[in-house]
């Protein structure tokens, strides 16, 4: 999934802001998908983040989930989803955060 962030009044971005978006971005998506479902049910969690450009930054994610074929009745596809969710809001709370911070 694609995600284009609005510009939001930040000043280009380092590399290591960079990192520590992405970061943040890959902690909420697997936050959420284990509040849902537990890792033993989890066959395999894919989380790939990446970033195009620095001002304004267009931020990439995919989650891939697969369950424990127990797990039969689980959406793994809409948990997938809201872990995807869950990461661009998480990014977006911290770009506004460094706005925030430029202005001062």
């Amino acid at each position: 999934m694609k995600h284009f962030l609005e510009e939001i009044g930040i000043p280009e971005l380092t590399p290591e802001q960079l990192a520590k978006l992405c970061e943040i971005g890959e902690k909420a998506a697997r936050q959420h998908a284990l509040s849902k479902v537990s890792s033993r049910q989890i066959s395999a969690l894919d989380i790939s983040i990446d970033t195009e450009g620095t001002k304004p930054v267009t931020v990439n994610i995919d989650v891939e989930i697969n369950l424990s074929p127990l797990m039969k009745n689980f959406n793994a596809e809409k948990l997938a989803k809201e872990a995807t969710e869950k990461a661009f809001a998480s990014i977006k709370e911290y770009l506004s955060e460094l706005a925030c911070k430029s202005l001062k």
